[in-house]
């Protein structure tokens, strides 16, 4: 079973900067970053309401192997979020009732997994976030192993321990660890222009005004 780790050591964001970007949603982060930087329509909450905001760990498995997701949680630090790269894979689950009650006693904030889940039922009672492409009864192997703290590819959407993780009802946004200041400054001013933007239709403003876009031509 052969088992990687990647030597790859990032930076802590700060509680307080944490906390600045649990007010940023998704969608936000993604307009800054050329709406780009999201993961694909598959990717989805297990419960309508969960949220992730926190920085990832990084795992890659096999298809249909959770072997790695389990070595993983001998490291992963409180307040992470796993970010699991299954290939896709619909028909057999990486993760479970049982990885839900270890990623809570490890305090993981949350998972998003390109792949399937399963003991859906369990998951929303413990309330867990879990953001997954798929959901099958089907269990998985263990054996042909994976890599933890490598770039991975979830849902279309490049990802590397250390990245910060947002997801919301809208879906998964991934911001780079080296931009976040910078795109943590410019989801504050959208969010400021937006606010700006209802007041101004609540006085009989356009948006289509405001975005600048121009009355139809009139043809025959």
């Amino acid at each position: 079973m052969p088992l990687f780790r990647r030597q790859n050591s990032f930076t802590k964001l700060d509680a307080s900067v944490l906390a600045a970007w649990q007010k940023i949603p998704a969608a936000v982060a993604s307009d800054c970053m050329n709406r780009a930087q999201t993961m694909s329509a598959a990717m989805k909450p297990l419960t309508p309401g969960m949220k992730i905001c926190a920085q990832a760990r990084t795992v890659a498995c096999m298809v249909g192997d959770n072997s790695a997701i389990h070595a993983v949680m001998r490291i992963v630090e409180p307040g992470e979020a796993l970010v699991i790269d299954g290939g896709g894979y619909a028909d057999a689950a990486l993760w479970g009732g049982l990885l839900t009650e270890a990623a809570i006693s490890r305090g993981v904030s949350g998972i998003v997994m390109d792949g399937a889940s399963r003991d859906a039922a369990e998951i929303r009672e413990l309330k867990f976030p879990c953001f997954t492409t798929s959901i099958v009864p089907a269990g998985p192997h263990k054996g042909f192993g994976g890599t933890i703290d490598g770039p991975v590819s979830c849902a279309g959407c490049c990802v590397q321990s250390g990245d910060l993780v947002l997801a919301d009802d809208d879906g998964v946004a991934i911001v780079p660890l080296a931009e976040q200041k910078d795109i943590l400054k410019a989801s504050q001013d959208k969010l400021a222009e937006e606010a700006q933007a209802i007041e101004d239709l609540k006085s009989g403003h356009m948006l289509a005004d405001r975005l600048g876009i121009p009355e139809p031509t009139l043809v025959p």
